[in-house]
């Protein structure tokens, strides 16, 4: 086991980081920009290290000054947590050439999943269901008519690299495609800096559902069940659950399998999640993200795994203590993901949280790095807050969720707590029948 871990990011994951190494034992070192000074990371971890000012890619994304915090403290291994550096390749090679850790899997795993069109030939290849689509990137509007005729309308087109929604555009016929492509290839250019983009079918009505999956890298992987995410606002989820609405226990099994046997072909070590569009019954792979997800909490609710610290035991070498069989499932869980913006506008509310109260009591988790008189900077993601709740049902958690969010107070910036408060009065949400599109539709008429 290691003795110091570095944690490489902020927030949330960097508090939720560290208290795991803190139950292991080890000692945590955390870097921060000068921005987050005073973070609540910052203030608990047993050494910090100011690596930059506020912009991310003097800071955060500062390879070299996080490799050097590490030289600094003796820490032995990173834990990027998510976003930042947690799916850069290159950055994993740079530590194993310092002799450091990457708390992850391998540089070779992640480039492979971090290219889409490979990443779904790979997952083609592994015996996962993909979506129909172009075999590889789209160079011109005619190679884009061509698939897309094979395939049928409509289609959606998306940058090989990157994510978050950018470099995507829907064509509903022909005429749509031309400007489809163009766009989301300069948009992909200018945010990723690769303007190459593949086309798939663009699926009416699917959820969005996602399989976690843990390995040692040795061979062993498990699967932990799925997630559903399919309330999303431009493709960002918010809400998340586990289990799924819309599965039973024999199609978790089946694709749960599915999955699992192909990150023990893959040698995968660490914790990933291979993401799936689910409509009609079948299942269609997107892509995989090789990391920590922000909603991995529901998923430690119903296994009472802790994930964080499985990703760093199979880091220090340890084997996968667990079969398959070994994996239960208890109740159920839900989370939302608690921002710092309007609540209808979504517009960033960054600015100092006067006072804050957390919800609590049976079933209850919130994983924030907020405190009374904490001030948001105005640079990084607005998250500021994960509310999880837990119970024998789901019916059991809606009602637990609304009280919680009755209780949880944030002063001094706006959030997004009153949407979810409208969200739990809809029936769809109630009976969970909603796919990838409906949150979106919703916000159209609330805003008409």
């Amino acid at each position: 086991m290691f003795d110091k871990i570095l944690i490489a990011n902020r927030g949330e994951i960097a508090l939720r980081v560290l208290r795991a190494a803190k139950e292991l034992g080890i000692q945590t070192v955390a870097v921060h920009s000068t921005a987050d000074a005073e973070a609540m990371h910052v203030k608990l971890a047993d050494e910090s290290v100011c690596i930059g000012p506020p912009p991310a890619k003097d800071s955060y994304l500062n390879v070299a000054a996080i490799v050097s915090a590490c030289e600094i403290t003796g820490a032995e291994a990173v834990h990027p947590g998510y976003g930042f550096l947690s799916e850069n390749a290159k950055f994993a090679d740079i530590l194993k050439a310092h002799n450091i850790k990457f708390i992850g899997p391998s540089p070779e795993n992640i480039r492979t999943m971090g290219d889409k069109i490979e990443a779904k030939r790979t997952a083609k290849a592994l015996g996962i269901p993909v979506v129909p689509g172009s075999e590889g990137g789209v160079a011109d509007v005619a190679t884009a008519r061509k698939v897309a005729k094979d395939i049928g309308y409509p289609v959606i087109i998306k940058a090989t690299a990157g994510g978050g929604g950018r470099g995507m555009k829907v064509a509903l016929n022909e005429s749509e495609l031309e400007i489809a492509v163009s766009t989301a290839q300069s948009e992909a250019k200018a945010a990723f800096g690769n303007g190459e983009v593949y086309i798939e079918k663009y699926l009416q009505k699917p959820r969005h559902i996602e399989i976690q999956v843990l390995g040692d890298g040795q061979g062993r992987a498990v699967h932990l069940g799925e997630r559903d995410c399919s309330l999303q606002r431009r493709h960002q989820k918010i809400w998340e659950e586990a289990h799924s609405p819309a599965l039973n226990a024999a199609q978790r099994d089946e694709i749960g399998g599915r999955v699992a046997r192909a990150m023990q072909e893959m040698k995968y070590e660490g914790v990933g999640t291979i993401e799936f569009l689910y409509e009609n019954g079948e299942f269609y792979f997107i892509e995989m993200n090789t990391r920590l997800q922000v909603e991995h909490p529901v998923t430690e609710a119903i296994t009472g795994l802790d994930l964080v610290q499985e990703q760093i035991r199979v880091a220090s070498g340890a084997a996968l203590p667990y079969e398959q069989s070994d994996i239960q499932f208890s109740g159920h869980a839900i989370e939302c993901r608690i921002n710092a913006e309007n609540p209808m506008t979504f517009v960033p509310s960054p600015g100092r949280v006067d006072s804050v109260h957390f919800p609590g009591g049976l079933g209850v988790r919130v994983d924030s790095a907020l405190y009374s008189g904490y001030r948001i900077p105005p640079y990084y993601d607005s998250l500021i807050g994960k509310l999880i709740v837990s119970g024998k049902s789901r019916s059991e958690c809606l009602m637990r969720l609304r009280r919680c969010l009755s209780e949880f107070v944030v002063d001094g910036v706006e959030t997004t707590i009153p949407l979810f408060q409208k969200l739990l009065g809809e029936r769809d949400i109630i009976d969970g029948h909603y796919d990838i599109h409906w949150l979106e539709k919703y916000l159209a008429k609330l805003q008409a």
